[in-house]
């Protein structure tokens, strides 16, 4: 069973790497004038974090659908697994089930230990305050359907960007080779 939900930080990091780089090279507008908070929000150092704060990370994990793909990736790996031994071993099929079976619940606990893991980073990177707006975010009707959108457009941007990729790589050969030949070399 292949899931077709990828983590947001992927999709992320895919639109970030694709941006143009003059978006990169322009400096923001200046920001208006706004009164100045009476307590900043700042993320919080590792040992600074609250129960609270981490909550509020660990609902952003559950909301924007990481921690469902943490959990999702278990019965991928048991999937691997189970293909690359009964390849070789078809009769070890019905019994690799039932260990499967056995298994899950000690495998399932390790994913949600990564879900703690990256909730403890989010809290790190993300003020309590700004979680929870995120959180705020995240259950709005619009926060639903971005989740929902997540898996076709990360589909769908892989593809794009893998051509986009192959695109790049030759129009750069092809500029290096004429302006290398203009200093006199062959490439």
């Amino acid at each position: 069973m292949r899931s077709h939900f990828k983590p947001v930080w992927i999709g992320l990091a895919v639109v970030l790497f694709t941006l143009p780089a003059s978006w990169a090279q322009t400096p923001p507008p200046p920001a208006p004038a706004k009164p100045a908070p009476a307590a900043p929000a700042v993320p919080a150092a590792a040992g600074e974090i609250t129960p609270s704060h981490l909550a509020a990370a660990r609902e952003l994990l559950q909301l924007n659908g990481i921690a469902n793909s943490f959990a999702a990736s278990i019965p991928q790996f048991f999937d691997q697994v189970g293909t690359t031994l009964t390849q070789t071993r078809p009769e070890l099929a019905s019994d690799l089930s039932k260990v499967f079976v056995q298994l899950k619940p000690e495998f399932d606990k390790k994913a949600d230990d990564l879900t703690d893991k990256a909730a403890h980073l989010y809290a790190t990177l993300l003020s309590e305050q700004d979680l929870n707006a995120i959180d705020t975010f995240f259950k709005s009707d619009a926060g639903k359907k971005y989740v929902q959108t997540q898996p076709n457009f990360m589909k769908d941007v892989v593809v794009i960007m893998e051509s986009w990729r192959e695109q790049i790589s030759t129009d750069m050969m092809t500029r290096v080779r004429v302006e290398m030949q203009k200093k006199g070399h062959q490439l």
